[in-house]
């Protein structure tokens, strides 16, 4: 291992001077404790919203040599972060035909993380296109939750298609196979879902194995 990556996340993003990279601070403990046993390994990263592409140099900084980096993007402009490591496809978050397109052309991620647009039908058209996609025990992590609080991002306390909202009818297919109504029962999800942890700002869902 590198002595880049005998670093924390916390330290290699306090010597970053690449790209601009926009994260909250308390992320950074959080990454720490899901990402670090992927370190070192062959791991496959899948990044939606591309920014600057900062965060695509934290990775691959942090993960080694040996990862492979997928970003996602709307705006074209993306495709110049690419590099020996990184590969950046140009389409929406939100749409459907492109998500099956993309899944084709990639390999299974160990780890999804959505930094895209934050409104509440992206969040939730791409852990429906995306989920099953991911590799059984890998991480599907939604960032900046908490615009499931605001209004313009469709977002609100208690409103309908929140990804808040969304994730709690998730919390219920975790424990479908244990329901005596039948209002709930096991759907696609049941199977695949080993966990839900929720932070502040951030969801991670463990598939499992």
């Amino acid at each position: 291992m590198s002595s880049e990556n005998s670093n924390t996340l916390q330290e290699i993003f306090e010597r970053h001077t690449g790209r601009a990279i926009l994260k909250w601070d308390h992320y950074f403990e959080i990454y720490e404790h899901y990402f670090s046993r992927f370190r070192g390994t062959d791991v496959v990263i899948l990044e939606i919203g591309v920014y600057q592409g900062g965060s695509l140099q934290l990775w691959k900084s942090y993960f080694g040599e040996g990862a492979t980096i997928i970003g996602i993007d709307i705006h074209p402009s993306c495709k110049q972060f690419e590099d020996e490591q990184t590969s950046i496809y140009i389409g929406s978050q939100s749409d459907p035909v492109f998500l099956h397109g993309l899944i084709e052309k990639i390999p299974r991620p160990d780890i999804i993380l959505d930094d895209g647009g934050h409104m509440m039908h992206q969040q939730i058209t791409s852990f429906n296109h995306l989920f099953g996609h991911l590799k059984e025990g890998g991480l599907y992590i939604v960032e900046d939750l908490h615009t499931s609080y605001w209004k313009e991002y469709d977002g609100g306390y208690k409103r309908k298609n929140t990804f808040i909202e969304y994730s709690k009818g998730l919390i219920d297919q975790l424990h479908a196979y244990h329901s005596r109504s039948r209002r709930l029962l096991p759907g696609r999800f049941t199977p695949q879902i080993r966990g839900l942890h929720f932070h502040d700002s951030m969801v991670v869902i463990e598939k499992g194995t």
